[in-house]
């Protein structure tokens, strides 16, 4: 098995007029890579940042953490330059958000950054199956993008599931609403990267949430290939 558990605090939690110290506190609280949410107002009803924001955050806090960036806009296409020369490690699209995913995954990966594909609650896995093989990691959200602070859809977890049981080596993030209290599920499931806001960032002892985080989902990998 190829995947490891891996934590990333969803920075649009934090405190935004000091994002890049928060940046900071999240790393060396322990975290695995840091999951950059953008929204457009179009593809989802919020707005967030750009690349010139990510730009600011690369020379803020260096090359070592690694961005994972949740592109929730209509046409993904038109950013995938501009953030990976503002310091993006990965883009992460919505595969309804584009009629020619193949086409972007061949331009994310000319770009130097990882792909990550994304479904919403409402998007099948099937959808996403034909192009696991063409990419680093598959996001299922666990709530509909667009809002922090939702509850977390335990009904998603199917989805994990069989893309774990068809892909073994994929990493798989689950995104919405996970924290030590849904942790368990999404790492029975078979997620393995896991994005982690309000519990983490708004926790009085975030190292100690990342911590268990982690374990909980180290647990059930090892539980798995025990099993196999």
């Amino acid at each position: 098995m190829a995947y490891s558990a891996k934590i990333g605090p969803s920075i649009l939690s934090s405190d935004l007029s000091c994002l890049g110290s928060e940046c900071v506190r999240m790393m060396e609280c322990g975290a695995d890579y840091l999951h950059l949410d953008v929204m457009d107002g179009h593809f989802v009803p919020n707005l967030t940042f750009g690349h010139p924001m990510v730009e600011c955050l690369r020379k803020s806090v260096g090359q070592d953490p690694f961005f994972d960036m949740h592109m929730m806009v209509s046409r993904p296409e038109q950013w995938v330059k501009p953030m990976a020369a503002a310091g993006a490690n990965q883009y992460t699209f919505h595969i309804e958000s584009t009629t020619n995913p193949g086409n972007l995954i061949k331009e994310i990966r000319e770009s130097g950054m990882k792909v990550g594909l994304a479904i919403k609650p409402g998007t099948t896995v099937e959808e996403l199956a034909p192009w696991a093989n063409q990419i680093d990691m598959a996001l299922v959200m666990t709530v509909e993008p667009g809002f922090g602070g939702q509850k977390f859809m335990e009904d998603m977890m199917p989805k994990v599931s069989w893309l774990r049981s068809q892909f073994p080596s994929l990493d798989i993030e689950v995104d919405g609403g996970v924290g030590p209290d849904t942790i368990h599920k999404c790492a029975e499931a078979g997620a393995n990267m896991i994005v982690s806001g309000s519990a983490v960032i708004g926790s009085d002892d975030p190292r100690s949430v990342i911590a268990l985080l982690r374990t909980v989902v180290a647990e059930a990998i090892q539980k798995r290939s025990l099993d196999r």
